[in-house]
C-alpha cells in the first residue's frame, strides 16, 4: 500500500473511531467491518493490525476485533469469539455485544470464563502483536495528555514543562513507547521459527511501556489526572486490562527467560 493510500485509510479509521455515535463496542465493530476490516486482515494483515489497534489505543475506542485476529491465525472463521488467556492463569471472553459491567472492566465486555482451549502458537503470536500495538497507542494517548498539560500548566510563574523533573518523566515515557514500537516492528519481520518468542517479547515490552506511561503521566498531571472528568484514568484502566490479556508483561518476561534458559542460547531477533 502506497503512503498516500495508507494515510487516507488511517484518516478514515481515526474519524470513525472518534465519532461518538459509533466510537466503541458493537457499533464500531460493525463500522470497521463496513470499512473492510476483515478484507484488510486477509490481504494486508501486518498493516491492518498495526494501524487499527494503534488507533484504538490513541483514540480510546474499543471493539472486539482481537477475536478476528486470533481466530484468523488459528484457522477459524471470523465473526465469533474465542476464550483468551489472561494474567494469573485465568481465561476471558471478549463478547461482541455491548454488555458491560464485568468483573474486569466497567466499559469493555470482557468476561471471565472457567477455562479455554490452548491457542495455537501462531494465534498467540498474532494476538500478542495486536494487543501490543493497542498498548503502544494507549501509551501515546497518555503521553499526549501529559505533554499538553506540561505546556499549559503554570507554577511559580513558569510552565511546568520547563522543569527538569517533568521533562525527564516525559522523555522516559517516550523512550519506552518508541522502544516497544521497535520491538513490534521486529516481531513482524522475524522468521516463523522465532515468531512466537519475538511476539512474546514485543507484547511484554508494550505492556511495560504502557504501565510506565501511566505512572509518569499521572505524576505530570498531578491531581487532575485522578479526576473522573479527565480522560487519563480511562487510558490507565485500559492499560491494566490490555497488559493482562494474553499474558502480562511480568509473566511474559519470566516465560521468555525460562525458555531461553532451557535452550541455553538466544536467537538473533533483530539486526541492529
Amino acid at each position: 500500500m502506497d503512503p498516500e493510500a495508507l494515510q487516507m485509510l488511517a484518516d478514515s479509521l481515526r474519524t470513525t473511531m472518534a465519532d461518538p455515535s459509533m466510537a466503541s463496542g458493537a457499533k464500531l465493530d460493525a463500522a470497521l467491518s463496513d470499512l473492510g476490516w476483515l478484507d484488510m486482515l486477509d490481504e494486508i494483515p501486518d498493516v491492518a493490525i498495526s494501524l487499527v489497534f494503534r488507533l484504538l489505543g490513541e483514540t480510546g475506542a474499543h471493539a472486539p476485533v482481537l477475536n478476528d485476529v486470533v481466530r484468523r491465525a488459528a484457522g477459524r472463521a471470523p465473526g465469533g469469539t474465542t476464550p483468551l488467556p489472561f494474567a494469573g492463569g485465568s481465561w476471558v471472553v471478549w463478547e461482541r455485544g455491548d454488555g458491560s459491567g464485568s468483573a474486569l472492566d466497567e466499559v469493555m465486555p470482557i468476561h471471565p470464563v472457567r477455562e479455554g482451549d490452548l491457542l495455537p502458537p501462531a494465534a498467540l503470536a498474532a494476538g500478542r502483536q495486536a494487543v501490543g500495538w493497542w498498548l503502544v497507542g494507549t501509551g501515546r494517548a497518555m503521553l499526549a495528555l501529559a505533554r499538553q498539560h506540561a505546556l499549559d500548566r503554570v507554577q511559580f510563574g513558569k510552565h511546568i514543562g520547563s522543569f527538569q523533573a517533568i521533562r525527564h518523566r516525559l522523555a522516559e515515557t517516550l523512550v519506552a513507547i518508541e522502544g516497544a514500537e521497535a520491538t513490534l516492528h521486529a516481531a513482524r519481520d522475524v522468521s516463523e521459527e522465532h515468531g512466537e518468542l519475538a511476539s512474546l517479547l514485543a507484547k511484554a515490552a508494550a505492556g511495560q511501556a504502557a504501565l510506565t506511561a501511566a505512572r509518569h503521566c499521572q505524576q505530570v498531571l498531578g491531581g487532575i489526572g485522578f479526576t473522573a472528568e479527565h480522560p487519563l484514568h480511562h487510558h490507565v484502566k485500559r492499560s491494566l486490562i490490555l497488559d493482562g490479556l494474553l499474558g502480562s508483561a511480568r509473566e511474559l518476561t519470566m516465560q521468555a527467560g525460562a525458555t531461553l534458559r532451557a535452550k541455553g542460547s538466544a536467537p538473533r531477533l533483530a539486526q541492529l
